[in-house]
C-alpha cells in the first residue's frame, strides 16, 4: 500500500509566478504531442488526455487553443525529448524530462542546477532502473475487486492496485495507459480521474537527512524555475 508518485502540481514549479510557468509548460505540452499526432483530440488520444489534465490544473482555454492552432500551423519551434539523470541533495535519485530546441543549452541549464547545489548528474540509466515508468489512474471508489476484474478482462497488465480512504489507485506499464484508462471508463459510469498521469514511480523512497533538506528544496526549485523542464521525479520521502 501507498507507493510513492508525485502528483504533477507538486512537481511544477511554486514561486509567485507558478501559474504561468505552469500554463507554459503544459502549452509546451500540448503543441508537441498536437504537432506529432494530429490537433483533433478524438483522433489523438494522448492530446485530448493531456487537454483534460491541463483543465483539472485550471490551464485556462485560450492557453490550450493557442498550442492547437499553433501545432495547426505546421511551423513553429521544433522540440525534442531530453532526459537526465542523476543524484541529489542526500544522494536522492532524480530523474529530470525536459522538452528542448536547444539541447545543448538544455544540457547546461540542467547540470549547473546539479553543480549548484553539490548534486552528481549521471549518464542516461544511471538512476532510471529504480524506478517503474508507469501509469497512475486514481478515481473515487471502494471496490477494488470490481476494478481489478475490468482491468484484467480488458487484458490490461496491472503492477499494483490499492484501495484506501474512499480512493481506488491502479499502477500499470505505461505501455497499457490508454487501454487501462478505457476499461476503467467503460465500467463505472461518469468516472472522473483525480490523478490520470504516466510518471516515474520510484522502487524505494529514502529520506532526506535534515541537513541538506534546505539545499533539496533549492535544487527543485532552480530545476522547476527553468522553462524546458516539464517534471522532476524522485525518491525522496518529503
Amino acid at each position: 500500500m501507498g507507493r510513492a508518485y508525485q502528483n504533477r502540481k507538486e512537481s511544477m514549479a511554486k514561486t509567485s509566478d507558478a501559474k504561468a510557468k505552469v500554463y507554459s509548460k503544459y502549452g509546451r505540452e500540448i503543441y508537441v504531442i498536437a504537432k506529432a499526432g494530429g490537433i483533433d483530440p478524438d483522433g489523438n488520444l494522448a492530446l485530448r488526455s493531456m487537454i483534460d489534465r491541463a483543465k483539472k490544473d485550471q490551464v485556462p482555454s485560450h492557453v490550450i487553443e493557442k498550442a492547437i492552432e499553433k501545432a495547426k500551423g505546421g511551423g513553429g519551434e521544433d522540440f525534442a525529448t531530453a532526459r537526465y539523470e542523476g543524484y541529489g541533495p542526500g544522494s536522492c535519485m532524480v530523474i529530470v524530462d525536459c522538452l528542448t530546441d536547444n539541447p545543448n543549452r538544455t544540457f547546461g541549464d540542467v547540470r549547473i542546477c546539479f553543480t549548484k547545489t553539490k548534486s552528481k548528474i549521471g549518464t542516461q540509466g544511471s538512476v532510471s532502473h529504480m524506478f517503474d515508468h508507469s501509469a497512475i489512474l486514481v478515481f473515487s471508489g471502494d471496490d477494488e475487486d470490481a476494478a481489478l476484474e475490468a482491468l484484467m478482462e480488458a487484458d490490461v497488465d496491472v503492477s499494483d492496485i490499492e484501495s484506501d480512504d474512499g480512493k481506488i489507485t491502479v499502477f500499470t506499464p505505461h505501455t497499457e495507459y490508454f487501454k487501462a484508462k478505457q476499461a476503467l471508463s467503460d465500467t463505472f459510469e461518469g468516472i472522473d480521474f483525480d490523478v490520470d498521469e504516466i510518471q516515474f514511480v520510484p522502487q524505494n523512497t529514502a529520506p532526506i537527512p535534515e541537513a541538506d533538506k534546505e539545499m533539496f528544496e533549492k535544487f527543485l526549485e532552480m530545476l522547476n524555475d527553468l522553462d524546458d523542464v516539464q517534471n522532476i521525479y524522485h525518491n525522496a520521502e518529503i
